[in-house]
C-alpha cells in the first residue's frame, strides 16, 4: 500500500498526470510504459519491480531508498541527507564538519541544547533562516553518529529541516521527513520514533500535501506506541487533517476527538517551541480541522480559545488564525471577501516572518 501512495503523492506534487510520468520515465530510459501501468501502481494492483523504482527515483528525483523503504545504517546520511543538502551549504560548513569529527563535536547534551533552541527559533524566525542553521548542523552531526542518542538527535534536527521545505515539494519534503524517520529507528528510542514520524504527519496534513505520506507515517507512528505523548498526537491530528480535506468527516471528528484526550493527558501547556504543543497551539490544530469541516461555531471558538494563551510574541501563528477566518468565508460562499480577508491578513506580518505553510495556506484559500 505504501509504495502506491508515495508514487501518486510524488507524482501530483510535481503536477504531472499519470500519462506525464510515463512519459517521463520513457523518454528518459526508452521503455514502452503506459498511463495504465502507473495507475495500477498507485491503485496497489502492481508493485514495481527493481528496474522500474530506479526509473522512478531518476525521474521523481528521489532516493531510491525512499522507495524502496530500506536504507542501510552506515551510508544512509552520506548517500541521501549529505547530497540533498550539498546546494545550500558552502565549504565551511564541511570544513566545520570534518573539524568536528576531528575534535569528537559537540557531546549528546549539547546537541539536545542545540535541539531545544532551534525549537523555540523555529517559532518565530522563517523559514530561509532556520534552514540555513540547520543545514551547517546537519553537516557536523553526520560526522558524529556513534551512539543512539546522537542518532536521534540527527532524526529531530532532519525533521525541523524538512519543515523548511513546502510539503507539496515531494522530493525535498518528504525525501526528509522519511529519511528522519529511518534516523530515528536506528536509534532504537521509540519516543523519538513516534515524535519524528507524527510532526511529518501534522506539518503535511496542516499544509494539504501528500496526503498519502502523512497518512503512512502517522499509522507507522501510532502503531510504534498507543502511549500518550507529543508524537502520537501530532500523528492524530496529522491524520485527522489528511481525513478532512479527502472529505471524510465521520474519520476526521473521531481522531480530533482522540486528540483531544491525547492532548488532555500529554500536552506541554506553557512552551513555545516547535516541540511542544500547549494549549493554544492545539486549538490552532483545531480551528483550521474545523474549518476544513465546515464547523464555523466550532472553529471560531477553537481561534477564540488559541488567541487567549497565544503569546504576543508569536504573531505568525496569529497569521495563521487569520488565514483560518479566511477559509470559513470562502467556504460559506463568501470566496472574494475570504480572499481579501487572508490577503490583508498576510500584508500584515513582516515578510521575513512568513512561513511555508502560512504561503501554502494561501493557496488552499485562493483556489
Amino acid at each position: 500500500m505504501a509504495i502506491g501512495r508515495l508514487i501518486k503523492d510524488l507524482r501530483t506534487a510535481r503536477g504531472w498526470s499519470q500519462g506525464r510520468l510515463a512519459s517521463e520515465i520513457n523518454d528518459a530510459f526508452g521503455t514502452p510504459l503506459d498511463r495504465e501501468c502507473v495507475s495500477r501502481w498507485e491503485r496497489c494492483k502492481a508493485v514495481p519491480g527493481t528496474y522500474y523504482l530506479r526509473c522512478l527515483s531518476a525521474v521523481l528525483d528521489v532516493p531510491l531508498a525512499v522507495l524502496e523503504g530500506e536504507v542501510n545504517r552506515r551510508t544512509f546520511i552520506s548517500d541521501v541527507a549529505a547530497t540533498a543538502i550539498a546546494p545550500v551549504v558552502a565549504s565551511d560548513l564541511l570544513s566545520a564538519g570534518f573539524a568536528a569529527r576531528l575534535d569528537g563535536g559537540p557531546s549528546g547534551e549539547a546537541w539536545e541544547h542545540k535541539l531545544s533552541t532551534y525549537g523555540t527559533q523555529y517559532m518565530s524566525l522563517g523559514a530561509a533562516d532556520i534552514q540555513r542553521r540547520v543545514a551547517g548542523e546537519l553537516v557536523v552531526v553526520q560526522q558524529q553518529l556513534d551512539t543512539p542518542q546522537l542518532w536521534s538527535v540527527a532524526a529531530r534536527l532532519m525533521t525541523l529541516y524538512a519543515k523548511t521545505f513546502p510539503g507539496s515539494d515531494g522530493s525535498k519534503a518528504v525525501n526528509w521527513y522519511r529519511t528522519a524517520a529511518q534516523a530515528a529507528d536506528e536509534s532504537g528510542d521509540d519516543s523519538a520514533r513516534v515524535w519524528v514520524r507524527g510532526r511529518a504527519a501534522i506539518a503535511l496534513g496542516y499544509e494539504g500535501a501528500s496526503l498519502g505520506v502523512a497518512d503512512l507515517l502517522a499509522d507507522q507512528a501510532m502503531a510504534i506506541s498507543d502511549r500518550p505523548s507529543l508524537g502520537l498526537l501530532n500523528a492524530v491530528m496529522g491524520k485527522a487533517h489528511a481525513a478532512a480535506i479527502r472529505g471524510d468527516h465521520a474519520t476526521a471528528r473521531q481522531l480530533a476527538d482522540r486528540g483531544r484526550r491525547i492532548f488532555d493527558m500529554a500536552g506541554s501547556y506553557e512552551e513555545s517551541s516547535d516541540y511542544a504543543v500547549p494549549f493554544w497551539r492545539m486549538n490552532v490544530f483545531l480551528s483550521l480541522l474545523l474549518a476544513r469541516l465546515g464547523d464555523e461555531k466550532g472553529a471560531v471558538a477553537a481561534q477564540q480559545a488559541a488567541r487567549r494563551e497565544l503569546p504576543s510574541t508569536l504573531p505568525r501563528f496569529a497569521t495563521h488564525l487569520e488565514l483560518h477566518r479566511g477559509l470559513m468565508l470562502v467556504r460559506s460562499g463568501d470566496k472574494a471577501g475570504g480572499v481579501a480577508y487572508a490577503s490583508t491578513a498576510m500584508g500584515q506580518l513582516p515578510p521575513e516572518k512568513h512561513s511555508l505553510t502560512l504561503r501554502m495556506l494561501m493557496d488552499e484559500i485562493s483556489a
